[in-house]
């Protein structure tokens, strides 16, 4: 186990923390707490994006100085400011102890990465099978390698990439920082995602809930555990069919499986057939992971590295929402300034979930208690109120307000991506979902049941009968919409939006939990209504797959507010009546006790007897694939950046000889593992690239593939120089496609390192023999 490198990273986080909390504070100075465990995701935020624009004109050593550069620089541009002097005074003078709540999340995160990195150290291996490791970790090996970005595409050659790589370049300037090799630093930078997303939940949950007079403590550990820990109602709800008596047993298999992905034995299965991957699967035709599912299985993932991010935007939203009316500069700053920065750059780690960005803009201003118009022009919110003429009026003149606002961020947003955007977007449109490819009730409960509960318990809780009259007429007109447009999602998220806004527009017995709420049932209707039409699954499988984690992450801060809240476990305050008491504290722990189950059986499942722990991400290559590892170790030994030539992963087209998927197919050994784990690009490798370039792009490179490697002397010849081939690899995954491999009749190919299962050929100037 590298523990050297372990407390080497420990020490990295501590100090761009550190650097990053002074900015945070001046950010998030109107929360409670002043941006708690958000120093780390600030940093990164100037880091990242720092180095993304350097990294243009040269990426490296010179990237990542200015990048530092630039974080101490403003961290002493924040920390010298006369305002933060002036409030660090008053702080002092009002008994209010320095550093208690960044002393808490510091703790959080230590415990949360050290999990993490416990976690990786018995199965710490970038295995293609099941997951897009391979992706991941090639490209961290491909920023390794590059001199400028965007960086070369390890499975496209002499092309930039075509994927939102923000996170891997956070990783690689990590892994610069700490001078730790890529295997090391992939395991290490995913552990440090996961503690940057833990503690910036316990740090926003807490200042909510403290906002209200609630136990900041006791909401952050709680949203800690939604976030971290808990899962959704699969396992728990596998457990309880294992109870039920024969009959009904049979009747709810059936039942459950006719309306989710699962077959009947999935359903009634017992706990010996445990499986880690099931609770991810649920609504057929997507996937519906959780956090503690995705860093289980341990992709270094663009749409899990967002989420830290998602967070802060939440929290930047949350500043502007307590936000004084008069402060404008404050208000302005964080609308068109800190949100469009943020979203400039989430764009290049997780271009998905920058729509939520926006959207927790436009909300904190629909929901939040001041005029969102100021923001805009005092003038144009002056001319506003004069023509008041009444609430409808005025409710609608502050959600325009609010678009506007939103509006306006998205545009400033929208620059500072676009250059990614042009470099690496790709044609994509929206589309209407089919009806009969909605959810069902009963899948969208087993995903989200346990937060809708909670949620449903809270918010009915906070709303006096008066109150939740005119609520209910909303709520009978989407129970209508569902019964008449297979909507299911209108039972499920309606009730949340409806009873969500109701709260915020009576005497505000709620607080920006609710404006999480109602940010994720917005997200979880969005997804059943409309699909984004793209070749990288199938319908809307990566609308859902990218949407759900960002609601998870939402809802979880939210549940952390909400729960300990309803059941009273806030600021000492009692509940009147034994009852009651009992009543709530039993609903807590259902929802505990629902949500937990699956992090029990996978754990002690992950954890079964195994070897030395290790955080190389590599070890593997050697052991299971002895005579392949020296050929990847001899190319990964190769300077700059030359082209190899090997066989294509195309598991979903015919290969030269037929109709039938030829051999290699993704998700296995043989797809591209020299270009995957080593970062020297090759003509063509996985067919992820149909989904980044488009289909016939990418099959042209196929076919000259498979032509340089069956075709005539003159084809392979055209070939090798059309692509600027250095190098030609020849191992098992070759030879399954395409039988024997001899090149005859080919110059200029000389033969550099060969064993039993390898060769790789140097190309000198190739041409025909004779």
């Amino acid at each position: 186990m590298e523990y050297g490198l372990v407390l080497r990273w420990l020490v990295a986080y501590a100090v761009l923390a550190g650097l990053g909390r002074v900015v945070a504070a001046r950010l998030l100075s109107t929360l409670p707490g002043r941006g708690v465990g958000f120093g780390l995701p600030t940093a990164l935020v100037i880091v990242g994006t720092t180095a993304y624009w350097v990294g243009h004109l040269t990426f490296g050593p010179a990237a990542l100085a200015a990048s530092v550069a630039v974080l101490v620089a403003l961290a002493l541009v924040a920390g010298l400011d006369r305002d933060a002097l002036r409030d660090r005074r008053l702080r002092l003078a009002a008994g209010v102890r320095p550093g208690r709540r960044s002393v808490e999340a510091a703790a959080v995160f230590v415990v949360a990465f050290g999990a993490l990195v416990v976690v990786r150290a018995v199965d710490p291996a970038v295995y293609p099978v099941g997951g897009e490791k391979f992706l991941d970790f090639g490209l961290l090996k491909a920023l390794d390698r590059a001199g400028s970005l965007p960086p070369e595409d390890m499975w496209f050659a002499g092309e930039p990439v075509r994927y939102y790589y923000g996170g891997h370049l956070v990783t690689a300037l990590l892994a610069d920082l700490t001078a730790t090799p890529t295997r090391y630093a992939y395991n290490l930078s995913l552990a440090g995602f996961y503690a940057t997303l833990v503690t910036a939940a316990y740090g926003l949950a807490g200042a909510v809930a403290h906002e209200r007079a609630g136990s900041w403590r006791a909401a952050g550990l709680a949203a800690a555990f939604f976030v971290g820990v808990a899962s959704n109602l699969v396992t728990a709800g596998r457990l309880l069919v294992g109870w039920l008596p024969g009959s009904l047993r049979a009747d709810v298999v059936r039942a459950v499986a006719a309306r989710t992905r699962y077959s009947a034995d999935t359903v009634g299965g017992s706990v010996d057939t445990f499986s880690y991957w099931t609770a991810s699967r649920v609504v057929p035709g997507t996937i519906n992971e959780f956090p503690l599912f995705a860093w289980l299985n341990g992709d270094l993932h663009a749409h899990m590295m967002g989420t830290p991010f998602l967070l802060l935007a939440a929290a930047l939203a949350f500043a502007l929402y307590r936000t004084p009316p008069g402060d404008l500069w404050r208000r302005r700053r964080l609308a068109f300034l800190a949100l469009p920065l943020l979203a400039g750059f989430q764009t290049v780690v997780d271009t998905w979930s920058v729509p939520s960005v926006f959207g927790l803009l436009f909300l904190a201003a629909a929901l939040g208690p001041s005029d969102p118009w100021p923001i805009l022009s005092r003038r144009l919110a002056a001319w506003r109120r004069d023509r008041s003429t009444g609430p409808l009026a005025d409710e609608l003149a502050h959600l325009g307000g609010a678009l506007a606002v939103a509006g306006v961020a998205g545009v400033l947003g929208g620059v500072l991506s676009l250059p990614f955007l042009l470099g690496a977007g790709s044609g994509r449109e929206v589309a209407l979902l089919d009806a009969a490819e909605r959810s069902s009730l009963p899948a969208l409960l087993l995903v989200h049941g346990a937060f809708v509960v909670t949620f449903l318990a809270y918010l009915l809780d906070r709303l006096s009968v008066d109150r939740v009259v005119a609520p209910l007429v909303g709520l009978g007109a989407l129970g209508l919409l569902a019964a008449t447009a297979n909507l299911a999602v209108a039972l499920l998220a309606g009730p949340l939006l409806v009873l969500g806004w109701a709260a915020c527009r009576t005497d505000r017995p709620v607080g920006f939990e609710t404006v999480l709420i109602v940010a994720g049932a917005g997200l979880v209707g969005l997804v059943e209504l409309v699909y984004v039409v793209e070749q990288a699954g199938p319908l809307r499988m990566n609308t859902v797959f990218k949407t759900y984690m960002q609601v998870w992450v939402l809802w979880g801060v939210a549940a952390g507010v909400a729960l300990p809240a309803f059941a009273r476990w806030v600021g000492g305050v009692s509940v009147p009546g034994t009852r009651s008491r009992w009543l709530r504290a039993g609903l807590a722990v259902a929802v505990v006790a629902a949500t937990v189950p699956y992090a029990g059986l996978a754990l002690s499942a992950h954890f079964a007897p195994g070897g030395e722990p290790t955080l190389d991400a590599t070890a593997f290559v050697e052991r299971e694939h002895p005579e392949e590892a020296a050929a990847i170790a001899y190319v990964d030994d190769l300077s700059g950046r030359p082209t190899l030539l090997s066989a294509p992963a195309t598991s979903r087209y015919p290969g030269p000889g037929g109709d039938a998927p030829a051999p290699p197919g993704m998700y296995s050994w043989d797809s591209s593992p020299a270009a995957s784990l080593t970062g020297v690009p090759t003509v063509a490798g996985w067919h992820h690239e149909v989904g980044y370039r488009g289909r016939e792009p990418y099959l042209s490179r196929v076919r000259g593939v498979d032509d340089a490697y069956t075709g005539s002397p003159e084809r392979t010849v055209d070939v090798l120089e059309a692509y600027g081939v250095d190098y030609v690899w020849v191992g098992p995954a070759e030879r399954a496609r395409y039988g024997p491999v001899a090149f005859d009749g080919v110059d200029g190919l000389t033969p550099v390192f060969e064993n039993e299962a390898v060769t790789i050929y140097r190309v000198d100037d190739p041409q025909v023999d004779g």
